[in-house]
């Protein structure tokens, strides 16, 4: 990976490609391990079904996660029609059929040369749409996540919220069996404003086709400009790092764990401005400079002569304004936003 510094030196973004059947706090507890830090947190969260793209922030690139939170996603998933489940996805329980015999006509319609109708299904849900999102989500009601509710038997309703499917492609449909009854799995993929669930789009496609449907696979393959060809594999970075499983301690043989530099991630997900070094001088202490005249508004990266990130700016009127401080005045200074002291990012 280019730019990349090791995780003995502080401070990066991790892409790591996640297995299937770990949370996104399992992924960061194991990573904490490999960095041998606390300070790591994600920038979005993916399903335990779910593999792919995972964000994550070590030290100080914990902040840069917030600038990532609007990105774009990008996900290859499998939809099954043919059945509806309490989550929406393959770990909910089956929904009965309101009218079997009506399913199982439509089905096999479908089964018989029904991609047409599947496309044009998938019309009303591209654009800007409003999604419910599913109600086992993460999305907290009355400061309990939805989910929480749904488990301890609650009936749990959750708003529309506006979002934007930018493509939506259908594969091939393909016939099976599932719990002795048709179903017709379906590739699809999808390019998603941030805050889309895709489990969501997979119940109302099924919803669309009157045949009910639910996500049976999901793998994210891109978060704005962070794509699985940047990504590592977690039993990858513990060889690397001299690691056995999911625990000890590093060996003579081992490697620090690749983190991309904060400038070159920061030029991935802001525009940039390079600073002279009297500019990189009154950032560090946390003082404004003048603005660039080309800029309005922000967020902006401010690079140092050598590609490193000094601060994050709004271009405000005559002055940029430092939002985050990323390079300290002097060595052990702590790192400030607007001024004040550093929270760590944690997973969420």
């Amino acid at each position: 990976m280019p730019g990349a510094v090791a995780a003995g030196s502080g401070d990066g973004i991790l892409v790591v490609d996640k297995p299937s059947g770990m949370t996104s706090h399992d992924v960061v507890a194991r990573v904490r391990r490999l960095v041998g830090t606390r300070r790591v947190g994600h920038a979005g969260t993916l399903d335990p079904m779910a593999t792919g793209v995972l964000v994550l922030g070590v030290n100080r690139g914990t902040r840069l996660l917030s600038y990532l939170v609007g990105a774009d996603k990008e996900y290859h998933a499998v939809v099954r029609l043919g059945a509806a489940t309490t989550t929406d996805d393959a770990d909910g329980e089956w929904l009965p059929v309101t009218d079997p015999a009506a399913t199982e006509a439509a089905l096999a319609v479908l089964t018989a040369g029904g991609r047409p109708a599947i496309v044009a299904a998938t019309a009303a849900l591209t654009g800007p749409i409003e999604q419910v999102p599913s109600a086992v989500s993460a999305i907290k009601v009355a400061g309990v996540r939805s989910y929480a509710r749904v488990r301890a038997g609650q009936e749990v309703e959750l708003p529309a919220r506006a979002v934007t499917v930018h493509r939506f492609e259908v594969g091939e449909p393909a016939s099976a069996t599932a719990h002795a009854r048709r179903v017709v799995d379906v590739p699809i993929e999808v390019v998603v404003s941030s805050g889309t669930y895709v489990r969501a789009l997979a119940r109302d496609l099924g919803a669309a086709l009157g045949v009910g449907g639910h996500l049976i696979a999901l793998r994210r393959r891109r978060v704005g400009a962070f794509g699985l060809e940047c990504a590592h594999r977690l039993d990858d970075l513990a060889e690397r790092a001299g690691l056995a499983g999911a625990g000890g301690s590093g060996g003579a043989d081992s490697r620090p764990v690749p983190l991309l530099a904060l400038g070159e991630a920061a030029a991935l997900v802001l525009p940039t401005r390079v600073l002279d070094a009297g500019e990189a001088g009154e950032l560090r202490h946390g003082r404004s400079i003048a603005a660039d005249p080309q800029r309005r508004g922000g967020p902006v990266a401010g690079l140092g002569q050598g590609g490193e990130l000094i601060a994050v700016l709004t271009e405000d009127g005559e002055a940029a304004r430092p939002r985050a401080v990323f390079a300290p005045a002097a060595p052990g200074r702590a790192d400030t936003e607007a001024g004040n002291p550093l929270g760590v990012l944690e997973s969420s």
